[in-house]
């Protein structure tokens, strides 16, 4: 599947020179020029909206290039589609799978691929469990991709490359998904693509596994060619400033909890979502004042409906109780209305994939979303603008929020920014309980630090924090404790001060709640 013999080592197995790619008025990707040999590991590393996706779709054949030339082993190439890309030997997984449900691992594999002769399912199967045994995979090619975890189904994908004889390699943000058990065994089938003559690129936010895997490391900055640099040579720092194109402090400052009061006591919340199907199942904990409680389980464990029951958004069974630190009362949450709750000081701030999908609007300007806020409380016809134009601007000013003006439309703006007015909307509003999930979700690494200040500065204001986050990294570093969920159970209640990711990546794939509450009492309590 590709003459590896034919391909010199010292020509690179693609070179970008002076690509460039505009979308209207925006340059995406301005005169970038860089290479990867085979048998190498390149991460392309950049902050939000740097060009790190587009320059890697017009590589795959989705996007095309305005300006500059792509070379394959030497030889200038055209890619205008994903089938041209594969005709290279180039293939690409996305962060989005595109698989059939109902199909098998196989059948996902071969589909759509133009067999010469008789199509033979059998031959395929051989032909995968043959990959599977080279790179040291872990799939049943006769499963159906609706029984597979994502690690499989992320799996499927890379087998489905790898198949059609692909040399090289694109994954964008291959671990967002995976526990720390299943980031490593990718990172050790990727090593071993690599050895094997691969030449392996990966665009990633976690600077940790950037410099744990790769090679060399690329750096866009702003939509151009920062430089590459050798990985063995270099730290979080220099890549940082790099990406942001000035120095920039790593460290999350964890201050220790002072005054903690109970604040949330969440008792046996059992769930349902639409269809019937029971996804939280007798979820205790307590969260208290003055403390990040961070929440760990793979995507889809129940972390959702978790924070919307305690918001009023999801109908659940058991006790959700607020104590009011102005009046020392506790008020059952689950009598009252989601507005109710807001204005007690109970805020969620839910990043999701869609965020303009789910608590902006995006016809509207900056102002008129900060007012949404506030509308209900406005008694007259004519709504005072000037507080929240002034918050609006101090959230652009405090979270770099790159927009023309605070009335520019929320639909222009890139997703990331978009996702700060979300998040710095609901922290504006001094909450007692402030429940932020994901916000750093796909942010470059300048603007996820801002957003861990601001979450201590909460915290140190004596709010009660709840951080859901997917890397376990950050949580063990922001968090006082973590709270681990799997299949919507509670598996464990942890000391972010002294857990590992092993250990938390262990409980988040159990199947049971017996691990809650045994030992570690005293964090629960008191931490």
């Amino acid at each position: 599947m590709g003459n590896k013999q034919e391909k010199p080592a010292e020509v690179p197995a693609i070179r970008l020179a002076h690509i460039t790619k505009r979308f209207g008025s925006v340059i995406a990707n301005d005169d970038v020029s860089l290479s990867v040999m085979h048998g190498q590991i390149l991460s392309v590393l950049g902050e939000n909206g740097s060009g790190k996706t587009t320059l890697m779709n017009m590589i795959a054949g989705i996007y095309y290039p305005d300006h500059g030339q792509i070379f394959v082993d030497g030889r200038e190439v055209v890619i205008r589609s994903p089938k041209d890309a594969f005709r290279y030997q180039i293939g690409m997984i996305h962060q989005h799978f595109k698989l059939v449900d109902v199909f098998s691992a196989t059948e996902n594999i071969v589909l759509g691929l133009e067999d010469e002769g008789r199509y033979s399912l059998k031959k395929a199967t051989e032909r995968v469990r043959q990959i599977i045994a080279q790179y040291g995979f872990e799939l049943d090619p006769e499963k159906k991709i609706y029984e597979m975890s994502v690690s499989e189904k992320q799996t499927v994908e890379i087998i489905k490359v790898l198949y059609r004889g692909a040399d090289i390699l694109i994954l964008d943000e291959p671990t967002a998904v995976l526990t720390p058990q299943e980031t490593t065994k990718l990172f050790a089938i990727l090593r071993k693509m690599r050895d094997s003559g691969k030449a392996i690129i990966i665009i990633t936010h976690k600077l940790h596994e950037v410099l744990s895997l790769s090679d060399q490391v690329a750096v866009l900055c702003r939509g151009r060619y920062a430089g590459t640099v050798n990985t063995a040579e270099t730290n979080e720092s220099q890549l940082t400033e790099m990406m942001v194109g000035k120095k920039v402090t790593l460290n999350i400052e964890r201050s220790e909890p002072k005054d903690c009061q109970d604040r949330l006591i969440v008792e046996n919340v059992t769930c349902k979502n639409r269809e019937g199907a029971e996804v939280l199942h007798g979820v205790s904990f307590t969260a208290h004042s003055g403390e990040i409680l961070g929440i760990a389980g793979i995507a889809g464990s129940g972390q959702r409906e978790l924070l919307e029951a305690i918001a009023g958004l999801q109908r659940a069974e058991g006790s959700i109780r607020y104590v009011d630190p102005k009046t020392g009362k506790t008020e059952d949450l689950r009598d009252k209305s989601p507005l109710q709750i807001r204005e007690l000081g109970v805020r969620l701030s839910f990043v999701p994939e869609d965020r303009l999908g789910m608590g902006l609007v995006g016809n509207m300007d900056i102002v008129d979303n900060i007012m949404l806020r506030s509308y209900r409380k406005g008694k007259s016809l004519f709504l005072e603008r000037k507080s929240p134009k002034s918050l609006a601007e101090k959230i652009i000013s405090e979270l770099e929020v790159v927009t023309p003006s605070a009335s520019t439309p929320v639909r222009r703006l890139s997703g990331g920014n978009v996702q700060k007015v979300l998040v710095g909307r609901e922290i504006a509003a001094a909450p007692t309980v402030l429940m932020a999930a994901y916000p750093v979700r796909g942010l470059d690494i300048n603007s996820s630090f801002t957003i861990y200040r601001l979450l201590n500065q909460q915290k140190e204001q004596g709010t009660a924090v709840i951080f859901v986050g997917e890397d376990l990294d950050v949580l063990i570093e922001l968090c006082d404790r973590i709270l681990v969920i799997s299949s919507g159970a509670v598996t464990g209640l942890v000391d972010a001060r002294t857990a590992t990711k092993e250990q938390i990546g262990l409980l988040m794939t159990k199947h049971s709640a017996d691990a809650y509450g045994g030992g570690e009492g005293g964090a629960a309590d008191g931490a």
